[in-house]
């Protein structure tokens, strides 16, 4: 699809200005309108200007009608002071979606390669793998990751999305760090919690196991035992203690018959003093007899109520007495055993979920990594079956690469190159590639692009700047 007829009326700083769609250089000093014609070619085309104003100073309407060789005809129009204007027309019938249309016929690398070759190489990457056509949407993104992954651009085009989705910076990849770095702390607990887990620990047995029971019993034999021992050393003590009973009556004897010498002193001292009272002191002498009598009885129910009291003791203990002490130790052990197996059941009860839990995160680990590989493979996919208007591309980690260099290891040359070979292949599209700004070339490069545009039928319009006054047209 070529050009044969281009009119610009009051565009930028252009008045007028018509072709028949020759490709020319247009040359002169700065502001005589050179970059105006490709602007509003631009305009016609994206309905997009990088200019504040579009329409000439003091003029309320700009227009620009571009006709092709294939019956298309486009008349854009800019208004100052109502609604704009424009009319996409093939063979005379108004075309659906005109500027989607649009959109298909040329790509940006036609429009402005001079400025393509001076970006930089994150904008170089995006025109290039804009360039590529493959139908997709959201629906088509959530069938294959399963759902929408967040924190993607998604108004860019599908290897630049698919790279964002696979990244370092990405959300699958921040996310599958964080779970990795979960897994580790929580495999790191669950090894510092079996170090301190005997090993072949049976957490079923030791929870099950009744502690309660094991120290009851223990607690039944000790005091068998208390009796038993009690028993025993009564046995053994049962002479000392009769022997005890014993010292205690003697003693008693001798306290009462000192007692009686004493008082019989007193009253034989009395009786020389008081011979008045001897009849009486005489009676009472005559029946200290009898009271001795009667204590000495009372001593003696002491000492034979002491005997049956002890005696009695002994008997409650006899069935203790020829028992054997039980041995403890077993069973004392066993409880220690069980007490602290039982204190490892929580920790160990701990371990299991912590445990479970990084089964889940190493399983949603591994469904992101899933994901990443499949943004990671998917360009490869698209490119088997997408419409590359760009020979010799391919994709390496969301990186185009010409003949497996990015663009931004091309030489200037190389990229004017590309940028007219993505217009020779596009042949359903516009034949024209716009230039502006040749005098930033080399001369010999100038004319061998110039040359390659003629002998692969494409048209240019190349604009110079130099001292002329007036704008300058050379049809080349």
């Amino acid at each position: 699809m070529k050009i044969v007829k281009l009119k610009i009326k009051n565009l930028f700083g252009i008045t007028e200005y018509e072709s028949d769609g020759n490709s020319v250089e247009l040359a002169g000093e700065n502001g005589v309108g050179k970059t105006s014609v490709i602007d509003a070619i631009r305009f016609a085309l994206t309905n997009k200007s990088s200019r504040d104003y579009i329409v000439r100073n003091g003029e309320t309407e700009g227009e620009i009608i571009i006709e092709t060789d294939t019956g298309l005809r486009i008349n854009r129009k800019s208004r100052i002071n109502q609604a704009d204007y424009k009319s996409i027309k093939r063979n005379g019938i108004e075309v659906s979606s005109p500027e989607t249309f649009l959109k298909d016929i040329f790509t940006e690398l036609q429009l402005n390669p001079i400025e393509f070759m001076q970006m930089d190489k994150k904008q170089q990457n995006r025109i290039i793998l804009n360039m590529i056509e493959f139908d997709w949407d959201m629906g088509w993104i959530k069938e294959q990751f399963g759902e929408i992954p967040p924190d993607v651009s998604y108004d860019q085009n599908i290897l630049s999305v698919l790279n964002d989705i696979q990244s370092e910076n990405g959300y699958y990849f921040r996310k599958r760090q964080d779970i990795n770095r979960d897994i580790r702390n929580r495999t790191a607990f669950i090894e510092e919690i079996a170090e301190g887990i005997p090993a072949g620990y049976d957490v079923n047995k030791w929870e099950s196991e009744n502690l309660s029971t094991l120290y009851k019993e223990i607690e039944t034999i000790r005091k068998e035992n208390e009796m038993i021992e009690r028993a025993k050393q009564m046995a053994d003590n049962r002479n000392n203690k009769i022997r005890k009973f014993e010292a205690d009556k003697e003693i008693s004897i001798a306290a009462l018959d000192k007692e009686m010498d004493v008082r019989t002193n007193q009253i034989a001292k009395e009786v020389i003093k008081l011979t008045e009272q001897i009849k009486a002191l005489e009676v009472e002498r005559d029946g200290l007899c009898d009271k001795k009598a009667d204590k000495l009885e009372v001593i003696e129910q002491k000492y034979k109520a002491d005997i049956a009291t002890f005696e009695a003791e002994i008997e409650s203990y006899k069935e203790y007495i020829d028992q054997e002490i039980k041995d403890l130790s077993e069973l004392t052990a066993k409880a220690e055993l069980v007490e602290e197996m039982k204190g490892y059941v929580n920790e160990y009860n701990r371990m299991l979920n912590l445990q479970e839990a990084v089964s889940e995160l190493q399983k949603e680990s591994k469904e992101l990594t899933i994901k990443i590989e499949k943004a990671r493979t998917l360009p490869g996919e698209i490119l088997e079956t997408a419409t590359i208007p760009i020979k010799d591309l391919s994709i390496k980690d969301g990186v185009p690469l010409i003949k497996g260099l990015p663009v931004s290891n091309l030489s200037d040359g190389q990229k004017l190159d590309l940028c007219i070979d993505v217009s020779i292949q596009n042949s359903k599209g516009l034949q024209i590639i716009l230039i502006d700004g040749v005098e930033k070339l080399s001369t010999k490069l100038r004319n061998r692009i110039y040359e390659k545009c003629k002998d692969n039928g494409l048209q240019f319009i190349a604009t110079r700047t130099d001292d002329s006054e007036d704008l300058t047209v050379v049809e080349l």
